[in-house]
């Protein structure tokens, strides 16, 4: 009989004693712990194993095979860190077992969703009375906000993509800007739009889209906007591009994964001045709300649009009030709500605030760092991205395979207009000032050994 609170103690100690080692191992794992990995057992054994010999397991060969996104010094992709106060509440929610599909199913589950989501939606100036919605990411998001836009732009044409599908429905031309995220079009692919049939806008040196000379819209119509481009961190022109899709009648989806959060500083909120007028949105909790894996976030401004899209019905399901399995592809699932709650409830409006602000100081304070070196910050740093070029495609490559193989950070490669180039994303509430000075001191280490 497995003693239940004894496993969790033992497995609270080397949680903590994890993180803190973050601070003096490296960003990535070793070449020994990448070998140790591999004997961690493949086979399905016969006979049962003792619980606290499962977690000495996974532990031992696990954690060192980690990638150091809880801590200060990973800067790849755009990863968020984890709030101590989101990852104690997201231990209870694993500990409570809620399915937060349905309100009888977990009265807390969906008090706190409709809290928090009313919070993130005061932060991010989004509409009040709106509809919003957990999924797994932004990825999922953008697919749950085009499907409710597909289904309402063929409904004011007389089609009923519910009952009626796609095959034989009017063609809706969907406008996205040229640099949008590849989420976008795996969302459009995914509801059967099509990844390839979209109407790419020129966009400027940011890669934000350029709001002049715009093509005439008409017909059932979607226009892709982004807020914080997955490299420059440049968002759109809202209000122009929103009033052209708003007078032809166009629906317009916002993918803001990261970039939307600007919206919470009063410092950042002018450069996505505007958003709040489109109709659906798309952002992660996961990234710079810092709260664990996975979380996404879908807004759309009439909520019946989400619902018509997305609900379902069953003789044995509440067909009254607000259902979260109603408003999401999924229908079981996590309660992300409770932990969202919880980050919100700790960090409060000014925390949300501070936390994006500080990431874009270390950012700015990082770009600013790498141009008095000599090196080619390639975007403007308006908020935490910086993409940086150390000469030609062939050294830079090698300067970033360097960064990697010291460990002290971990920075990925991109291609940002037309060359290769490092991306430095300050996205977790854990980095510091020190951080990244070792950050700047790795570098110039990288750069040395391939000169």
């Amino acid at each position: 009989m497995t003693d239940t609170r004894s496993l969790l103690a033992t497995t609270a100690v080397m949680a903590a004693d994890h993180l803190e080692g973050l601070a003096t191992r490296g960003a990535a794992p070793t070449d020994v712990a990448l070998a140790a990995l591999q004997t961690l057992p493949g086979e399905l054994a016969d006979d049962s194993l003792g619980a606290d010999q499962v977690v000495e397991e996974l532990h031992r060969l696990g954690a060192p095979a980690t990638m150091g996104l809880p801590g200060g010094r990973y800067f790849g992709f755009v990863n968020g860190g984890t709030l101590p106060a989101a990852l104690a509440a997201d231990w209870l929610v694993s500990a409570w077992d809620q399915n937060a599909a349905l309100s009888i199913m977990s009265p807390i589950a969906a008090h706190a969703e409709q809290i928090s989501l009313r919070w993130v939606r005061e932060l991010l100036g989004l509409p009040a009375d709106g509809e919003s919605a957990f999924v797994t990411g932004a990825s999922v998001a953008n697919a749950t906000g085009l499907a409710a836009a597909r289904d309402e732009v063929l409904r004011r044409v007389g089609w009923n993509v519910g009952s009626q599908g796609l095959f034989g429905a009017p063609p809706i031309a969907v406008y996205v800007g040229g640099e949008a995220h590849s989420t976008v079009h795996k969302a459009l692919g995914l509801i059967g739009m099509g990844r390839d049939r979209v109407l790419n806008l020129p966009v400027d040196a940011e890669g934000t889209i350029i709001p002049a000379d715009l093509p005439t819209i008409s017909g059932p119509s979607i226009v892709c906007l982004q807020a914080g481009n997955v490299n420059s961190g440049g968002s759109d022109p809202f209000a122009p591009l929103i009033e052209w899709a708003h007078e032809a009648g166009a629906w317009v989806h916002v993918d803001g994964a990261f970039g939307l959060w600007s919206a919470a500083s009063p410092q950042l909120r002018h450069l996505v001045a505007g958003v709040g007028e489109a109709d659906s949105w798309a952002t992660d909790g996961h990234k710079w709300l810092n709260v664990p894996y996975d979380s996404g976030i879908v807004t759309v401004r009439d909520g019946s649009h989400l619902s018509a899209a997305l609900g379902t019905q069953a003789a044995y399901l509440p067909g009254d009030g607000r259902e979260a399995m109603h408003l999401t592809p999924q229908s079981s699932q996590r309660a992300r709500g409770v932990v969202a709650w919880a980050a919100l409830r700790h960090l409060g409006r000014s925390g949300v605030a501070e936390l994006v602000e500080r990431c874009c100081r270390h950012a700015a304070r990082f770009g600013e760092s790498m141009t008095a070196a000599g090196h080619t910050v390639m975007n403007d740093v308006v908020i935490n991205q910086v993409v940086i070029s150390f000469g030609s495609d062939e050294t830079t490559t090698k300067v970033i395979s360097n960064i990697q193989t010291d460990g002290t950070i971990w920075a990925g490669p991109t291609v940002w207009q037309g060359k290769a180039a490092m991306r430095f994303s300050v996205s977790s509430w854990a980095t510091t000032d020190d951080d990244i000075d070792a950050a700047v001191a790795a570098v110039a280490r990288a750069v040395a050994q391939a000169s």
